[in-house]
């Protein structure tokens, strides 16, 4: 049988069970499904970016948008900018994030598991 956990992913046509994300963290833009790993992914490909998290905040005209947490690695810069400029060639135009803040570290239990929920509170959030 089933069980409704809130993960999200897929079967392929070989039986495999491939893991998407968490519901609780999918982002709704304009209508459209974004998952947050997908731009994780691409930030993490930059060479100055050691980790980042990505949530969905509130915006009146889109519903939610993208923002992006990111901790810069030890002896590396990299401006908001160039992270866009980045982004811009690897991912849709509505999946680009349009916030991204630069943080020391991640908020994560003691299992090293990333805290969204820290991310999307009204001090971290908006």
């Amino acid at each position: 049988g089933w069980r409704a956990t809130g993960d999200l992913g897929w079967l392929d046509d070989d039986g495999y069970v491939f893991f998407a994300g968490r519901k609780d963290d999918m982002i709704i833009r304009g209508g459209e499904n974004i998952a947050p790993a997908e731009i994780e992914t691409v930030l993490m490909s930059h060479p100055a970016v050691d980790e980042c998290a990505v949530i969905g905040v509130p915006s009146v005209e889109w519903g939610q948008i993208v923002k992006a947490f990111v901790c810069v690695r030890k002896g590396e810069k990299v401006t908001e900018s160039e992270l866009g400029d980045f982004c811009r060639s690897r991912l849709a135009s509505f999946k680009r994030p349009e916030r991204i803040e630069f943080i020391d570290a991640l908020p994560k239990n003691p299992l090293g598991k990333i805290l969204r929920k820290d991310l999307r509170a009204p001090a971290g959030g908006v």
